[in-house]
């Protein structure tokens, strides 16, 4: 098991890397330039196997180990930016106005590559790694699903496949996973209140889909509160609300949105049920009616168990076993790898990206004091798993 030391010797490079990722952001699946730099590289390191153009701009890049036979693991780092302007004030913030790397998929990106370097330099393991570069994880339709679309397991032939992501606010060179659960399913609805509309001042002549539309927001907070499960996690929360443009008019419908997390996949079908039922039945007895579009985006991000202690056992040799938090409570937001862990066995853990902004908040920024640890942890889980 190798030591965070060993990786420091790469840490002036994949900085260097990160800082130009960083500095040129692209968004979804148009990563032409993001994707032309990572093919670049990954030839520089004497890759052979590269295969690029998996949905749209994805890469995926197999490296063979000099231990003999063995299976394929995955490691997957996403590669996509988000529509925010930057505020970070850093020497390396986005070239590109209005895009950003507010989510760290820049150090996610650098990591993978440093780890790949190491790998196809020494090759101490039996077995291939098969490096995945994935785009358009924060938008949808999904990299991840687009990619697994395209074949990737089975063309690679990968059993298992792992993931991780940076967490600020929890301390550089400390990492945090739990098994089962770790993130929540993300389901997104839009639902069309629809009432007879007429003159603010005679209200008793319409019937007033706004009124309607404020008693579905508390009754859907009834779901949650009063017909789940307290030790069951859902979330549903009415995010956007449309009515009329007027002072003066009661309009004939009214336009709302909202979004649906949970840790427990048959909440789903609670809740796509209930947020029918709920708001029909209020609505009607107004007089009105509803119309309901329901959403399934990404499942539950759920870690394996075989796979979780694979990797707290390898972060654990890195960093020390009390610089690893193995019940980190799960969190309601959403992560697309969890498409790879329904089609694979593996686990995502986090990494500590130290007292920074939150992820997706204009003054983010990368922490590349974790770039070292987050190679090291790639490293040695390959050399754990596939250990020759």
């Amino acid at each position: 098991m190798r030591s965070v030391e060993t990786f420091r010797d790469l840490q002036t490079e994949v900085t260097e890397w990160r800082r130009y990722l960083h500095r040129n952001p692209e968004l979804g699946y148009g990563l032409e330039n993001t994707a032309k730099f990572v093919t670049e590289k990954l030839a520089s390191f004497g890759i052979n196997h590269i295969e690029t153009g998996i949905a749209d701009t994805g890469i995926v890049a197999l490296v063979q180990g000099e231990g003999g036979d063995g299976p394929t693991i995955g490691l997957r780092a996403d590669m996509d930016a988000l529509p925010i302007l930057e505020s970070s004030s850093k020497p390396w913030s986005s070239e590109i106005p209005g895009k950003m790397h507010a989510c760290g998929h820049d150090g996610h990106t650098a990591m993978l590559l440093g780890a790949a370097k190491y790998l196809a330099s020494e090759r101490h393991f039996k077995g291939s790694v098969a490096f995945i570069f994935q785009p358009a994880e924060e938008v949808l339709p999904s990299g991840a699903l687009g990619m697994l679309q395209e074949g990737i397991m089975q063309r690679f032939g990968i059993s298992k496949v792992f993931g991780m992501h940076n967490r600020p606010n929890l301390e550089v060179g400390k990492f945090a996973i739990c098994n089962g659960p770790a993130l929540a399913a993300l389901d997104e609805f839009d639902l069309v209140v629809k009432g007879k509309g007429g003159h603010a001042a005679a209200p008793h002549q319409t019937i007033d889909p706004v009124v309607i539309a404020g008693q579905i927001v508390l009754a859907l907070q009834v779901l949650v509160s009063r017909s789940t499960d307290p030790t069951e996690a859902l979330v549903i929360s009415i995010t956007k609300l449309m009515a009329a443009q007027a002072y003066n008019i009661i309009p004939d419908q009214v336009e709302m949105g909202g979004t649906v997390r949970t840790l427990v996949p048959r909440l789903r079908d609670f809740a796509e049920r209930q947020i029918l039922a709920s708001a029909q039945g209020i609505a009607r007895g107004f007089g009105g009616d509803v119309e309901l579009k329901y959403r399934r985006d990404c499942p539950v991000t759920f870690n394996h168990a075989e796979e979780t202690e694979l990797a707290i056992k390898v972060a654990r040799n890195l960093v020390g076993y009390a610089s690893v938090d193995d019940k980190v409570r799960p969190r309601m937001g959403s992560e697309d790898f969890a498409y790879m862990l329904e089609a694979r066995p593996g686990a995502i853990i986090w990494l500590g990206n130290g007292a920074t902004a939150g992820l997706h908040h204009p003054a983010y920024d990368f922490n590349d004091e974790a770039l070292p640890y987050g190679v090291g942890y790639w490293v040695n889980l390959v050399e754990t798993v596939l250990a020759a």
